[in-house]
C-alpha cells in the first residue's frame, strides 16, 4: 500500500491563546481596595509579558474579546513550553486572577513546512538569504500592531469523499499555492500567524488574523471559502474576535470604558509582522523575499561602521542620511522581466499597499542600460511593513535578487532620491556619464548604474558596487566626487540620501 509523502516541518516558538472570562458580579461586589490591587497586579503582569521580561525572546499582547465566549485574551509566543507554563501559573498568582475563569485556550507552535521550500529541508540550509530570513520570521514572528484580531482553529478534512491526506504531495502543494494567490489581494490589510497544533490541541492548526478593518478579515475569509483548498478540505472550529489594548488600559477595560483610551494611536511596543505554516497563505503571509533593506544599513558589517561612513561623509560636506534612511525603510528588488509587464504587476500591488498608512512609496526604476535589470523600490515607515511588502514583491516576475542579499565579498552604495530640477535633467545625466567613465578606471570599482523612475523622469537613484568599503571611500574622498557634490547643489531639487547596502 502506497504511503503518501508528508511535508517536512521545522518548529519555532510555542503559541498560547489564553482566553479569560471576568466574573462581573464578583467584580462589582468587591471593595475598592481589592479591585485596585487586581488592576495594579494585572497591569504589572501584562506589561511584563509584553516586555518579555521572563525570557530572552518572544512576544505577548492583550486583547478585549468581543461576544460571550470570553472577555480577555492574552496571547503569548515563547521559545519553550516551560516559558508558556510559567506565564500561565504566574497569572494565577495575581489578584486579577481571582476575578477570572479560563473560558478557553489554544496551544500550538509556529512552523515552516516543505510546501514552502523543499530546498530548505533537502539541503538543511538555503543559499537564498531572503528565504532564510523569511523562514526565520515565520518561526519567530513579531505581532503586528493591528487593532483587530480573529482567531480560529482548523484541520484538513479526512472524510470518505475528500481526504486531504490521501492526495499526492504535488497536488496538495498546488492547492495551497492557488489558495495563497487570494491572499495577495489583501497585502497590507491582513496579516497572520498560523501555527501547528497536531498533538498539542484539538485541531491541526491555529490561525490568528490581524487587521485594522474587521471587514477586510471577513472578506478574505469569505473569498477563501470558495477556494477548493477550503471548500473541499477545510474544517473549522469556532471563531473568536478581539480588539487589542495596552496593559495600562486594564482599569478602563474593567470599568466599561472605551479601550484603547482616547489618544491611543494603536501602536504597541512589539508591533511587527505575523507568521506562516502548512502553506495556508492568508493575507500578507507570502514574505518569500526576506527582510527589508532598512535604510542605510545592512552592508555586511555592523552599525558602527555605518556610523563611521556617515560621519566621514558629513565631514566632507556630504549628507549621508540618518539611521534607517531618515526612518524610511527601503526594499529594493531587481527583475529581469519586461519593464511594461513588471510595471502592471507593481501597480496592482501598489493599490493594495496604499491601504496601509505606513506605505510611503513604491515605484519601478528603469536603467539607462538596456541590458541591465529593472529595479522595484518600496519605501515604508516601519521595518515590519517593509518586511511584509518584501514578500509580495518577491513574487513579481523574474526577480533575480534583493538589494542587501548580494555577494558577501563586495560593498554597495545606493544614492537614493536624486530629485533633479526639470531644467537640469540633461545636465545631471551628462555628469553621471562623465562620472561613470571615471569610475570605470578606478581600482575596486565593479559597476555603477543610473535608474530612473518610469513615472517621474526627475526621480533617480545611482547604484554602485565595489570590492570593499575602502575602495568606495577612496572615490568619496576624491576631487571628482567633491565637484559632483557641488554640482548637485545647483541641479537637485533637494539633497540626496546616500544609502548603504550589502
Amino acid at each position: 500500500m502506497e504511503r503518501r509523502q508528508p511535508p517536512q516541518t521545522e518548529e519555532g516558538w510555542y503559541v498560547l491563546h489564553d482566553f479569560r472570562s471576568i466574573d462581573w458580579d464578583a467584580w462589582r461586589d468587591a471593595p475598592e481596595r481589592r479591585r485596585s490591587r487586581a488592576i495594579e497586579e494585572g497591569i504589572d503582569y501584562l506589561a511584563s509579558c509584553e516586555g518579555v521580561d521572563d525570557a530572552d525572546e518572544g512576544e505577548s499582547a492583550t486583547f478585549a474579546v468581543l461576544g460571550h465566549k470570553a472577555d480577555l485574551l492574552v496571547l503569548h509566543l515563547r521559545p519553550t513550553l516551560g516559558d508558556i507554563d510559567t506565564l500561565e501559573r504566574r497569572f494565577e498568582h495575581t489578584a486579577l486572577a481571582e476575578f477570572t475563569e479560563r473560558a478557553d485556550s489554544y496551544l500550538s507552535v509556529t512552523e515552516v513546512s516543505g510546501y514552502m521550500s523543499q530546498d530548505y529541508f533537502e539541503d538543511g540550509e538555503t543559499a537564498d538569504t531572503g528565504m532564510a530570513q523569511y523562514i526565520e520570521s515565520r518561526l519567530k514572528p513579531e505581532l503586528p500592531d493591528s487593532e483587530f484580531l480573529s482567531f480560529y482553529p482548523m484541520s484538513k478534512r479526512r472524510g470518505p469523499d475528500h481526504n486531504w491526506y490521501e492526495l499526492p504531495f504535488d497536488e496538495r502543494a498546488d492547492y495551497l499555492s492557488n489558495h495563497g494567490e487570494i491572499g495577495k489581494d489583501y497585502a497590507g490589510r491582513v496579516t497572520q500567524i498560523i501555527s501547528g497544533s497536531v498533538g498539542l490541541d484539538d485541531f491541526e492548526w491555529g490561525i490568528t488574523l490581524f487587521g485594522d478593518d474587521p471587514t477586510d478579515v471577513k472578506e478574505l475569509l469569505y473569498e477563501m471559502r470558495f477556494d477548493p483548498s477550503s471548500s473541499r478540505f477545510a474544517e473549522f472550529g469556532r471563531f473568536l474576535s478581539a480588539r487589542r489594548f495596552p496593559p495600562e488600559d486594564l482599569g478602563a477595560f474593567l470599568a466599561g470604558e472605551r479601550v484603547p483610551q482616547e489618544g491611543e494611536d494603536g501602536n504597541h511596543p512589539h508591533a511587527h509582522a505575523g507568521g506562516e505554516s502548512e502553506g495556508h497563505h492568508h493575507g500578507s503571509e507570502r514574505h518569500h523575499g526576506g527582510d527589508s533593506s532598512s535604510g542605510d544599513h545592512h552592508h555586511g558589517d555592523d552599525g558602527d561602521e555605518d556610523d563611521d561612513v556617515r560621519s566621514e561623509l558629513e565631514e566632507m560636506g556630504v549628507y549621508a542620511g540618518q539611521p534607517h534612511g531618515e526612518d524610511v525603510h527601503a526594499v529594493v528588488l531587481y527583475s529581469a522581466a519586461d519593464a511594461d509587464e513588471l510595471f502592471e504587476e507593481v501597480e496592482g500591488l501598489r493599490g493594495n499597499f496604499d491601504h496601509y498608512d505606513t506605505h510611503v512609496k513604491t515605484a519601478v526604476y528603469e536603467s539607462r542600460d538596456d541590458d541591465a535589470e529593472t529595479a522595484i523600490v518600496s519605501l515604508w515607515d516601519t521595518d515590519r511593513a517593509a518586511n511584509t511588502a518584501a514578500g509580495f514583491l518577491a513574487d513579481l516576475p523574474e526577480i533575480v535578487r534583493q538589494a542587501g542579499d548580494e555577494e558577501g565579498d563586495s560593498w554597495g552604495t545606493m544614492g537614493m532620491f536624486y530629485t533633479v530640477k526639470p531644467e537640469h535633467r540633461s545636465d545631471f545625466t551628462g555628469t553621471f556619464e562623465d562620472a561613470a567613465d571615471l569610475l570605470a578606471e578606478m581600482d575596486g570599482h565593479r559597476k555603477t548604474d543610473l535608474l530612473v523612475n518610469r513615472e517621474d523622469e526627475n526621480d533617480m537613484f545611482i547604484a554602485s558596487r565595489w570590492d570593499s568599503r575602502e575602495d568606495a571611500m577612496q572615490f568619496f574622498r576624491s576631487d571628482a566626487f567633491s565637484e559632483a557634490v557641488e554640482f548637485g547643489r545647483d541641479v537637485l531639487a533637494d539633497r540626496p540620501r546616500h544609502v548603504f547596502l550589502a
